[in-house]
């Protein structure tokens, strides 16, 4: 590994944390400009969610869902590697906590997973994200363990 390497990991790492603090902020149109315009968006593991192809399209699924949700998203412990000049890829555990207004229900769901992403550097040297995978690996609602599906659960 490079300091150069080094360099350009740190920067991917800055652009996780703006992802994470500008959609916990609902800062939007911020919060899109860390994707290409044709990131590809798989969160399929949940349920009756498609992948989303586009920033925008993105921006459009997402902000609704979260609007008047208060929201924590943790990443930790990244693996980040080069995988060209232009390129890298990385894998984020991660956490999330998000709380539900009183008049929707007032629910809390506690997750834990990972996110597996690539990133592309652009040509005014930014980087962004190109593809995002979010596998969860434990989901709690309301302190009940909701996924994977209790022992005996069907």
């Amino acid at each position: 590994m490079t300091p150069e390497d080094l360099v350009e990991i740190e920067k991917i790492r800055q652009l996780k944390a703006r992802y994470f603090h500008l959609m916990d902020q609902k800062r939007w149109d911020e919060w899109a400009d860390v994707f290409c315009e044709d990131v590809v968006i798989d969160t399929t593991q949940e349920a009756d969610t498609p992948i989303i192809r586009g920033r925008k399209a993105f921006l459009e699924f997402l902000a609704p869902i979260l609007e008047g949700v208060q929201t924590v998203h943790h990443g930790h412990l990244s693996e980040i590697e080069r995988t060209g000049s232009d390129t890298a890829r990385a894998t984020w555990s991660m956490e999330d906590m998000l709380w539900w207004p009183p008049e929707a229900g007032g629910r809390h769901l506690w997750g834990l997973g990972f996110y597996f992403e690539t990133y592309r550097r652009d040509d005014r040297g930014q980087w962004r994200i190109e593809e995002l995978k979010l596998r969860r690996i434990r989901v709690e609602v309301d302190g009940k363990q909701t996924f994977p599906p209790p022992d005996g659960a069907t």
